[in-house]
């Protein structure tokens, strides 16, 4: 999947997330959360990047989901602890779901969202990655197809401009 497409998934999965926070009355948090999935939607692809590291190999896992929600929960509870009024502003609900709960949440969904983008490409993903080699996938068109991509960020403007709509209005 290519960048378009990424961002277009990134807004499906949001969606559900950003409803739910405008629900509670949050809708800082909603855009907060939307522009971090999108603008990370990117983050596994970093192993273009890394020297002897495979394509849709190490960052293309759920251990790296995991590790990217480490790191936002780290972030968070650091926030929490300087008494950062940020920290204090981002704790959600009656339940008091702080932010290291909630960064670890946004952190690994951010992931996750992106594996999905690929895992509709027949080069797949390797979910379980070091514990396993089977790439998952459901092969529907290769992951350079511009209809794909654009019909992808396409859908993805429509489900969360409809979600927002939605939320709003009830």
């Amino acid at each position: 999947m290519y960048q378009l497409g990424h961002y277009g998934v990134s807004l499906v999965v949001f969606s559900p997330v950003g409803f739910a926070l405008l629900r509670l009355g949050r809708p800082e948090l909603a855009f907060l959360t939307g522009a971090v999935m999108v603008g990370l939607a990117m983050l596994p692809d970093v192993d273009h990047r890394i020297p002897f590291v495979d394509h849709r190999g190490p960052t293309h896992s759920l251990p790296f989901a995991a590790a990217v929600g480490g790191a936002f929960a780290g972030a968070g509870q650091l926030l929490t602890s300087a008494g950062s009024d940020l920290g204090v502003a981002l704790t959600l609900g009656p339940a008091g779901v702080g932010l290291p709960a909630f960064g670890f949440f946004v952190g690994a969904l951010t992931v996750v969202a992106h594996l999905l983008g690929d895992v509709l490409t027949p080069m797949g993903v390797n979910f379980l990655w070091p514990l396993s080699g089977y790439r998952y996938s459901l092969s529907l068109w290769p992951a350079k197809s511009r209809i794909a991509n654009y019909g992808l960020f396409a859908v993805g403007i429509f489900v969360a401009s409809s979600t927002f709509v939605l939320a709003v209005r009830l």
